[in-house]
This record gives structure tokens, sequence and C-alpha cells, in this order.
């Protein structure tokens, strides 16, 4: 009797509620599965299968670009040493700056009545557009008309990791999707054989670390893969001694065979990353390596670009950026940190420029010449601005420096349905607050997804309950920044 009672427990222990809801065809795995992909007919659907979950998509109107190379400022680069150039803080250079103008504001160094400095470059006009120009940017002179510069930048954060994790992600929190997985996922990819969307880094590490390139809540086959300075192109890309391309098939195979079992029992789409995501590091073993041998390019190219052979650094990136885009890639982000220019701002700016403006314009160049412009929308631009006024503390060594400015900055875009030979937007005479076509961070991701075809309150993904966004509730398409 004991016996026949242990069997009924164990009977009605193994018939549970998953178990019922799997032999009805509405495995929990597929209810999950439904909510997160806002699939109406997924309950009751046959068990998901690893289908490529990166397969090109059409967005909803015809865009007018298809690819994204965004070249990231880690540090906030001092838009007035560079883009928005101010008269009048030379005329009032070493004087404290007027009360009503500060208006209360806090900054992260420095007292609001510090002294105004004018910045000590010179500026001239470019182009046929006559755009306004430091002589730190003597490249990007040169491509003047190409490009569209936005002064009026602005932005809700005044530290370095929030305020990267918005200009990425469009929030100050951690854990949501940055604007390249945001494209990946709206888009999927044209690359068969190399990640949509690539990472890579040419100088120190960012405060807002890997949440600038995560997929957050998206399924993590959207998220940023970072390519490597030296050595494999991606970490543990190369086979170990010993392990055959015969061995490593059968081995994938078997992988594959395990995963797609258990995918159609618990239908977890992160099982489909994990299938996918072998299978793009096996073919990577031959594509990464032809992508990042530059031998083939010609020697006026590589000197446009001011590339040295085997010498990695921002100039390399932007050539394998270009390589990339043309390879199908969706989402190219080159990170160079280095403008946090606390102290000797002209020194700072001096030096990041020597490293970046020749790339910077010679990547306009070549993606013109190879008719890539069109649709490929090139971003410039870090964080936030840099103060007016200067920051200088004998106590920790700083001076002639400028502190953090989220009220007023600059950037510029290029290609992929950008006006070109344009300024956009005015801040005031001192360069404290943005005075005409004020652009949020929102703006700006609004405007660009526009140009890749989406309408921005309807690229969205329902998480927790509700539907987020990369503009989360806010952000308008800036119409002035339309060709």
């Amino acid at each position: 009797m004991n016996l026949q009672h242990e069997l009924r427990a164990e009977y009605a222990r193994l018939i549970t509620r998953r178990w019922f809801f799997r032999q009805c065809g509405v495995g929990l795995g597929s209810v999950a599965l439904a909510s997160l992909l806002g699939t109406e007919n997924a309950i009751g659907a046959a068990a998901p299968r690893a289908s490529n979950p990166l397969a090109p998509k059409q967005p909803p109107f015809k865009p007018k670009a298809k690819r994204v190379i965004y070249l990231f400022m880690g540090g906030a680069p001092s838009q007035l040493d560079l883009f928005d150039y101010k008269p009048s803080l030379a005329k009032y250079n070493g004087k404290p700056v007027p009360e009503e103008v500060v208006m209360g504001q806090k900054y992260a160094f420095i007292k609001p009545d510090a002294a105004l400095y004018a910045s000590e470059f010179k500026f001239s006009k470019q182009g046929r557009c006559g755009a306004e120009l430091s002589e730190a940017l003597p490249h990007l002179a040169e491509v003047a008309d190409d490009i569209a510069i936005v002064k009026s930048m602005t932005t809700d954060a005044f530290n370095h990791a929030p305020a990267q994790v918005l200009m990425q992600t469009g929030s100050t929190q951690f854990g949501r999707p940055c604007f390249g997985s945001w494209v990946l996922y709206g888009l999927g990819s044209e690359a068969q054989n190399l990640p949509g969307f690539v990472v890579m880094n040419s100088a120190n590490g960012l405060s807002g670390g890997g949440a600038l390139f995560g997929s957050g809540f998206l399924p993590t086959f959207y998220q940023g893969v970072q390519f490597r300075k030296t050595g494999d192109p991606v970490l543990y890309l190369s086979n170990p001694a010993g392990i055959t391309d015969k061995m490593q098939r059968r081995t994938l195979d078997l992988i594959k065979e395990i995963n797609e079992k258990h995918l159609g029992v618990v239908g977890d789409p992160e099982i489909a990353t994990r299938i996918n995501s072998f299978e793009m590091a096996s073919r990577m073993q031959s594509s990464a390596p032809e992508l990042m041998d530059i031998t083939k390019e010609s020697p006026e190219t590589l000197k446009m670009y001011g590339v040295e052979p085997g010498k990695p650094s921002f100039a390399m990136n932007c050539l394998l950026a270009r390589r990339l885009i043309e390879r199908g890639v969706r989402f190219i982000q080159l990170f160079h940190e280095g403008w946090d220019h606390h102290s000797e701002v002209v020194k700072g700016v001096k030096e990041q420029t020597g490293k970046t403006d020749q790339a910077s314009a010679a990547l306009i160049k070549d993606l013109k010449q190879r008719g890539l412009l069109d649709d490929t929308i090139v971003l410039w631009g870090g964080e936030f601005g840099r103060t007016p006024m200067v920051e200088s503390n004998p106590d920790v060594g700083r001076k002639l420096g400028r502190d953090h400015h989220p009220q007023a900055f600059s950037l510029w875009l290029a290609g992929g349905g950008i006006k070109p030979g344009i300024t956009w937007g005015e801040t005031d005479d001192l360069g404290f607050h943005v005075v005409k076509d004020k652009v949020h961070v929102h703006d700006l991701h609004a405007t660009l997804l526009h140009l890749l075809g989406f309408d921005h309150t309807k690229l969205t993904y329902r998480f927790q309950g509700r539907d987020f966004r990369l503009t989360d509730v806010e952000g308008e398409v800036v119409q002035g920044l339309l060709a």
C-alpha cells in the first residue's frame, strides 16, 4: 500500500503544469518567447527553430541610410576649441562670468564664477559653405561641404559614465539597449560571415564600460562584438593546437543538435543566440583575418588615412570600418577616449586631433569616392561639451583646462540623408546655452532612426510590462538636418 502511494506521488510530481502545457503545445518557453518577440501566433505554434535572427529586414518606410559608422570621442571634446567660435570670449577673457548667465548652475570641478577662458585656437571659414572650424581640424576643413555641424546639442548628464550611457542608449540607467543594438534589432545584418555590429577601441577604457555597446534587455545576438587591437581580431578565434577543421565541425554539429533540442523544449531565445554565435565564430575564422589583412589596400589609401601597417590606431579602425561596411556589417562603433581635458586643453586637443582628424576626414573622402557615403551615416561626437570658464586647481595640478558642460556641445554628421554643408543651431555669445534650434540626445536618435527608415516611436520592445524605445518618451526628428 505504501509503495502504491509512493508511485502515485511520484506520478503526480512528474505531471506538472509545465508538462501539461508542453503536451498541449504551449510550453512556458513558448509563452515567454511570445512575450519577448511580440509574436501573436507563437503560442500553440511549432517549437521555435534556430533560424538566423540577424537576417536582413526591410524598415517600415524607404530609408535614406542602410548602415552607421559612429566615431565616439570619449571624454567630451571641447566644442569651444573646435567648432563653436566665440569672439566674445576673447573680449571678456579672464573676467568672471556674469551671474545672470550661470543662473545657479553647478559644475563638476569648478565654481560657477570661475573666469572666462577664450580659445587659443584660430578659427576660419572653410569650404563653399563657410563653416567656421578651428585650426586644430585642418583635414576636416577639406570635407566641410560634406558634413553637417550641430552646435546646439544638449544632454541631461554632466558626469562621464551616465552621459556616455545616455548618448548610446537614450537613458542614464545601465541595462538599456545601445543605439547599435536597436539598429540591428530593426534592420538585421547583410553580413554573412561577420557580426552585424562591430566595436573597436583605439584608446583608453570608457567610463560607461560594456553598457555602451550592450544589448540590454534585447536578446544578446544584438549586442556589439569587440574586435581587438592585436592578435586574433576576436578572442579565441584560432583553434588550439591539434584541433583540425573536421574535428571542430563534428563538435559544432553535435553542440548545435543538442542546443536545438533544448530550444524546442524551452523556447529560450538565448539558446538561438548561442547556436548562431557558434556558427558565426566558425565562419569568422576565415573572414576576420581576411578583413584585417590590408595588404591589398593601395599605398594612396593608407597614406590618406594615415595608417601605419601593423600598428593599431584610430586611423586603422577607420579604414577597417570602411572594409566592414563593404562586407555588409550594419553598425560599426569606433571608440576613442582621451578628450577629458580638465587641464591644458590646448595641448590635449592638439594631441587628440592629431590622432583622429586625418582619419575622420579620410573616411568621408573614401566613402564618397566609393559611392558608399550616400547610404552610410557617419556620426562624430562625445558625451557633452566643455565650459567657457577655465579650470585651474594647483592642488591637483590642473591649469588652463575646461570642466564638463552638458548645456551645449557640438558634433558633426555626414552621409545617409544628412544635409551636407550646413551648420545647425546656435549658442549664446559666451557658449553657455543653446539659443536656437536645440537638439537633445533623444532628438538626435529620432533623426538617425528616421534616416534608417523607422518612426522612432514605433521601434519598440516589450520588457517588464511596457514598451521601451531608444528615445524613451521624448524625441523629435530634426527636419532641418535632412537632405
